[in-house]
């Protein structure tokens, strides 16, 4: 365009200046060095080979889930024999390139079940008692270990505009009928898988129901429904050093950032599937082992970006691997900490230890949650279409700092007069006690399932 331009101009001032004929040509010919210019810098930008030799490529694509036989398996006793700077590594899964321009699966109802308020409802609720659960854990059952106000198990979720599928055991026992439901994950995801038993085995007879620890992996059967709901520790999803269900408090974190090969052996066999993850990226930086890494040599990256490739190493397999008719995935966003009482009470110290009830400013949100990952996990999940339902349980969670078991609960570990002397000090503000909480993440899978 600039080309023909210039040669009209140049036309122009030859007919009203014949004297200046070098004008012209010194305009024809910067005219043609621009052009030549900008080609190469096209060619350059077209070329996928063209790396400029003074400024090498920021980053390479890592091809995940490649079997790798020869690969040592991370376990607690693993450990880096050298660490270096992070590469720059990202992960090529499938969505790169066949998913990205389809919408995730979403709700028919024009009502968004995630944006609500909690109501106190002490006719309906709770569900289920939690001396009534024989599955209960001791981590959970905040008033067997002395939490004397039950108000927090009376608490309904109710939707602006619309209302909650109510909660029938029955109903979700036939839509199991046949079928493994497995939640996959960490102790959160513990938490609401526990909280699934709990609303469901009140139903089954006794001598038709089980429950079969098996370490990484524990399976409650309802034999008259041929059905199972069961739970898988990984924590991180991708492979790594902290696999042991019981003894991963380790000062290292190791995973293998491009492989959940380990993991979905055992989960790809379920028929819904309930993935988590996201508080264990929040505990400083991780350990990047890549799959065939000789020597166990190691990179260090962030939590988020680290949490970031484990994402797009799980994605992959769902892109990949994922038949749409044949199975449904649920991804359960982040379940918010409150270990800030002053983020909800300006002006006051400690955290969730004697909070009796939710918060009730619509829109409320803490440090617990992190927009970041937030982001990143949504436009992740998103690209992955209608392969992934996502349950959006941080928002409601977060007016909820009334919902953890804080001192009320069983401690593995001996407690010191100095934390005894402050009970803020020790209290879990993460998980969430039963009845309560997670009972209604459950509802809202019961309604879209």
């Amino acid at each position: 365009m600039a080309l023909p331009l210039i040669m009209s101009m140049s036309s122009k001032w030859s007919r009203k200046r014949p004297h200046f004929p070098l004008l012209a040509v010194l305009l024809v010919f910067i005219a043609c060095s621009v052009l030549y210019n900008e080609f190469s810098i096209q060619r350059i930008h077209e070329s996928p080979d063209h790396v400029p030799t003074s400024q090498p490529a920021p980053f390479t694509y890592v091809k995940p889930n490649l079997p790798q036989p020869a690969s040592e398996v991370l376990d607690r006793f693993s450990s880096c024999n050298s660490t270096r700077s992070f590469s720059g590594k990202k992960i090529r899964w499938a969505g790169l390139d066949v998913e990205s321009g389809r919408r995730r699966r979403v709700s028919q109802e024009s009502c968004d079940v995630f944006s609500g308020k909690w109501v106190l409802d002490n006719r309906s609720y709770p569900l289920y008692g939690e001396s009534e659960c024989p599955y209960m854990s001791e981590q959970l059952a905040c008033h067997k270990h002395g939490r004397s106000d039950l108000q927090y198990q009376h608490w309904r979720w109710q939707p602006h505009g619309c209302n909650l599928k109510r909660w029938s055991a029955i109903e979700m026992w036939e839509k199991l009928r046949g079928k493994r439901l497995m939640f996959v994950g960490d102790s959160l995801n513990r938490n609401q898988w526990i909280s699934m038993v709990c609303l469901l085995q009140s139903v089954i007879p006794a001598n038709k129901r089980s429950m079969t620890p098996n370490a990484q992996l524990t399976i409650f059967r309802a034999e008259e429904y041929n059905a199972t709901v069961e739970f898988l520790w990984a924590p991180l999803l991708v492979e790594s050093n902290s696999d042991d269900p019981v003894k991963h408090r380790l000062a290292e974190r190791i995973i293998r950032p491009d492989s959940v090969l380990k993991h979905s052996a055992q989960w790809e066999h379920a028929d819904i599937l309930v993935f988590n993850s996201y508080l264990w990226w929040r505990q400083g930086p991780v350990k990047l082992m890549w799959s065939g890494e000789e020597n166990g040599a190691c990179e260090e990256l962030d939590g988020l970006g680290a949490m970031e490739l484990a994402m797009g190493a799980w994605a992959d397999w769902v892109a990949s691997k994922l038949n749409p008719l044949k199975k449904r995935v649920f991804f359960v966003t982040m379940s918010p900490t409150h270990f800030w009482k002053r983020e909800w009470e300006a002006g006051s110290e400690g955290n969730c230890y004697n909070e009796t009830r939710p918060i009730d400013r619509e829109g409320y949100w803490g440090s617990g949650s992190d927009l970041a990952t937030m982001r990143m996990v949504d436009n992740l999940v998103s690209r992955l279409g209608s392969k992934v339902s996502v349950i959006n349980v941080t928002q409601l969670s977060e007016y909820r700092k009334d919902g953890h078991p804080s001192i009320y609960r069983k401690f593995w570990e001996t407690l010191s007069p100095q934390q005894l002397g402050n009970p803020a000090s020790y209290s879990d503000c993460i998980h969430w006690c039963l009845p309560g909480v997670p009972d209604v993440w459950n509802e809202l899978l019961f309604h879209f399932l």
